[in-house]
């Protein structure tokens, strides 16, 4: 096939706006997954790629002409745009594992970790099982319809080589930091308060009836609280999720903005 748009003087600036594409793809949620195969990330970034380069063509300068110093610190400056965009996505989804982590652990479930395929790091089953269902409703939504519409977007607000880390960048990306331990509280919060009074009461138990042993009856009543609140605050998880990823789309716009 050959596209008269992808000749050999434009052959650098289309490699620029792949390497913004495919900085982005490969770093949003669900996409940046590893069991995502990375043929079909670099197929989706080159496609990408190719439907979105003759629109932004014209705004390139002329890349050919660019002495190499300017163009390496280009090129790693288009990267930077997708890596923190993406990075601001996953804080999300690490408030989401974080509330999962403190659920398994009143729970009971400190010891009870499997293999995150994502970072092969040992998690709370729980934590993985909020995050699986956060991953659900991320592609439920259309939510990651933001991100595709944010690689196009990213060349009105960023022009080639235009991206600036500023500080007010930088304490914007702070304040999404900040949020992903609010994001941990506001999920893990009502089961946080249904252990505590569970335990409590485990507690006026042991010193009432000394008898009772409480270990044996405590974790199998703990665990079974646990999964039963679990079930009743699923509709809460899925609206407190829905609105985080709404809030994407304000997210990426900041950031666009910032790095302009």
């Amino acid at each position: 096939m050959n596209l008269p748009f992808l000749s050999v003087e434009n052959a650098q600036a289309f490699i620029l706006v792949l390497l913004r594409v495919s900085a982005i793809v490969t770093t949003i949620p669900v996409f940046s997954e590893r069991s995502v195969p990375t043929q079909v990330k670099a197929g989706l970034s080159i496609i990408l790629a190719v439907i979105l380069f003759p629109v932004v063509v014209s705004r390139f300068p002329a890349v050919s002409t660019m002495p190499l110093l300017p163009l390496i610190f280009g090129m790693i400056g288009e990267v930077m745009i997708g890596i923190i965009i993406g990075f601001g996505a996953r804080l999300v989804f690490a408030g989401i594992q974080m509330a999962g982590n403190i659920i398994g652990f009143q729970m009971g479930f400190a010891i009870v970790n499997i293999i995150d395929p994502m970072t092969s790091a040992q998690v709370s089953i729980i934590a993985e099982l909020k995050y699986l269902i956060a991953m659900l409703i991320f592609l439920s939504i259309n939510a990651h319809h933001f991100f595709f519409m944010a690689i196009t977007q990213s060349y009105d607000w960023i022009a080639p080589f235009g991206f600036s880390f500023s500080g007010s960048l930088m304490q914007y990306i702070f304040e999404l930091s900040r949020d992903l331990f609010v994001i941990a509280l506001k999920i893990g919060a009502p089961l946080m308060a249904v252990m505590l009074f569970t335990n409590v009461g485990l507690g006026v138990v042991a010193r009432t009836v000394p008898q009772m042993n409480i270990f044996i009856v405590g974790f199998p009543l703990q665990i079974s609280i646990g999964l039963i609140f679990l079930g009743l605050t699923a509709p809460l998880f899925s609206r407190i999720v829905q609105d985080l990823m709404n809030s994407f789309e304000y997210k990426i716009m900041t950031l666009l903005r910032l790095m302009s």
